[in-house]
């Protein structure tokens, strides 16, 4: 970029240092320390790989359609760095985005899951893609400013966000995020990949993490109020770190404490936060086993900030916790995010927590609620709850969630592919023999199977052939994924009818994609969907809007609230009328936009009459929080 004329050589250097100093990518430092333009940036980048660029601003305003999203994962996409843009389905071309055009490795592989026939990459910013990923996929309509924030966050790093007058969600999170960074000094670069602190290197590696997840899920198969718990957990840290906003170095270690934290505590007692503060019995049991986990993983060289979770997961708010007995903020940032995520994952799954039920997700977070400012903290609780209610809702709104039964003798093979699923937005159960099946099936809650053939006491074909006898499973989508290759066998699962016929080894990304294929298709034969009910606590009105919005989604949002009742009509996502008391249109919509307590019913079999509204969901959505403003001045 020198000897083109981009930059000057001081440039350079102020570039390098910026980058030694912060890390980062590049393209990011280049920008960061004003050497280039974004433009210029990206036009040079776009000459170097052959190819054309996307700028931020384009990204920001792109709305981009369901079917391109569900060509790549979002696990895909966030691993890749690469967002989906454009399909063009008489070609078969998948067009992408991404800060890494000549990445083959990633390239391919989306080719292989997308199925199509070609994928053509063009350049971005790497934080305009990353944001990209985040408003599309999660719905965080707020990416594209938390990058125009971080943009200059260097520069104003002096800002005490506990100063501020406004309190938010946003403020709370990036104040949650600077809590555990260090204040007194700078951490080397040594440190900070495990050399003088005596962390190994590569454990916030990717392989390292996905490693961890199974060992970790295949040592727990035998748990069986408890399997998938840890990985269950160290995803419900994931998404509170995120919104937090803490760096992918500090989400990798306090998910490695999401995935270690029950080793060595195999004893009569699940112990989590609330359990040791509630019973002697519990906490006698947690002060022999607290350091078990660090204990046992000694000899990796785990970070500080792994072992400070896992340490302190039992210490509580109040002080009057274990080991140590601190309180507050004194308590590790970490430690105060894995009990949280823990306890919510023991009431949530676990049969033999303390209500001796499965609790649902709004339940378990009003638990949670009680503790409050004694065991857990305050702000954490706060967000955990808006995270987590409304990424189940999020998931029931756009119908993306399926109930599917894996059927196979091998835990191994089981595991791995639940786990994907999990991630993907299934809810999964597992039966080992024909017989579970059977009892899981009678209960008519499955909407796909995945069978293996190689089942006791009856074999996979005798399953299918009598789940096809029965109402409740003549048309369930059944997959046969087995170790066996010969062509008779596929012919007969068929003409038993089988959706599929998967022969073992396989890809899991791969067969979840095609999982999900299957499911869109059923949903199009059947041309109805279920509907989804809820309490506008769990969600407000104008993130549900977003959500329905960005999904495209067609139906009816019937609302009540109080004594009054209204309804929100969409058609693939766009706003056609609404209706609330004696208003109608657009005044309608705006006099339910500032509701905050009622329930929801979203009828996806609904379809509008005609069209009253013609301003876009997004311009009814700033006209509404502009009106609500007022009013509350």
């Amino acid at each position: 970029m020198v000897a083109d004329g981009l930059i000057t050589p001081e440039q350079r250097e102020a570039t390098l240092n910026h980058l030694q100093a912060f890390g980062d990518r590049l393209e990011e430092a280049l920008l960061d320390t004003n050497a280039v333009t974004e433009a210029n940036l990206l036009k040079y980048l776009a000459g170097v790989y052959r190819t054309r660029f996307v700028s931020t601003e384009k990204l920001a305003k792109a709305d981009i359609d369901r079917l391109t999203l569900d060509k790549v994962p979002k696990k895909l996409a966030v691993q890749h760095g690469v967002f989906p843009v454009l399909f063009d389905g008489k070609g078969s071309v998948l067009s992408v985005v991404t800060a890494d055009p000549h990445n083959a490795v990633a390239l391919d592989e989306i080719k292989l899951v997308s199925a199509v026939r070609e994928v053509r990459a063009f350049v971005a910013r790497p934080r305009a893609v990353k944001a990209a990923i985040a408003k599309a996929y999660s719905g965080d309509i707020h990416a594209f400013a938390t990058l125009d924030r971080d943009a200059h966050q260097q520069f104003t790093s002096m800002l005490d966000v506990y100063e501020r007058n406004l309190v938010t969600d946003e403020s709370m999170a990036v104040a949650l995020a600077r809590e555990d960074r260090p204040r007194e000094r700078v951490l080397s670069a040594e440190e900070l990949e495990g050399g003088a602190s005596g962390t190994a290197r590569g454990v916030h590696d990717k392989g390292y993490l996905e490693t961890l997840n199974v060992l970790v899920s295949l040592l727990e198969n035998s748990r069986q109020d408890l399997r998938g718990h840890s990985a269950q957990v160290a995803r419900l840290i994931r998404q509170l770190g995120e919104r937090i906003g803490l760096t992918e170095s500090q989400l990798s270690c306090l998910q490695i404490a999401g995935y270690i934290h029950d080793l060595g505590k195999a004893g009569a007692y699940h112990l989590t936060s609330l359990n040791v503060a509630e019973y002697e019995g519990h906490a006698a049991s947690a002060r022999k086993v607290v350091h078990s986990p660090v204990q046992l993983m000694e000899a990796v060289g785990l970070p500080h900030e792994v072992r400070h979770a896992v340490e302190g997961m039992y210490e509580r708010f109040d002080g009057g916790g274990l080991p140590k007995g601190v309180k507050g903020k004194d308590i590790p940032l970490g430690a105060r995010v894995l009990a949280i995520a823990d306890t919510y994952a023991d009431l949530t799954q676990n049969p033999r927590n303390p209500f001796r039920k499965r609790l649902t997700p709004v339940e378990a977070c009003d638990v949670l609620e009680r503790y409050k400012g004694t065991v857990l903290d305050p702000n954490l609780v706060d967000l955990f709850r808006h995270t987590v209610s409304g990424e189940d809702l999020k998931a029931r709104l756009l119908a993306n969630r399926h109930r599917a039964l894996i059927i196979d003798s091998d835990p191994e093979e089981m595991t791995v592919l639940e786990l994907r699923m999990v991630e993907q937005g299934f809810e999964v159960q597992q039966a080992r023999t024909s017989d579970q099946a059977l009892q899981h099936l009678r209960s008519g809650e499955f909407e796909l199977v995945v069978s293996e053939l190689d089942l006791k006491p009856h074999d996979g074909f005798a399953l299918l052939g009598e789940a096809r006898r029965h109402a409740w499973g003549q048309k369930l989508p059944w997959i046969i994924l087995t170790s066996r290759a010969a062509s008779e066998d596929a012919r007969r699962a068929f003409e038993l009818g089988a959706s599929d016929f998967m022969v073992k080894p396989f890809s899991a990304d791969l067969l979840v994609a095609k999982l999900k294929q299957v499911m869109e298709r059923e949903a199009v034969a059947r041309g109805t969907s279920r509907g989804v009910s809820g309490s506008l606590l769990e969600m407000g009105l104008p993130d549900m809007v977003q959500v329905l919005w960005h999904g495209r989604k067609t139906g009816s949002l019937k609302i009540r609230a109080a004594k009054e009742t209204g309804e929100i009509h969409f058609v693939e996502g766009q706003i056609w009328n609404a209706m609330w008391s004696t208003l109608r249109g657009e005044e309608a919509f705006y006099a339910m936009l500032g509701l905050t307590d009622g329930t929801f019913y979203l009828d996806p079999n609904f379809k509008a009459d005609a069209q009253v509204i013609q301003a876009s969901p997004e311009a009814l959505l700033l006209e509404g929080m502009r009106r609500l403003d007022e009013g509350g001045r």
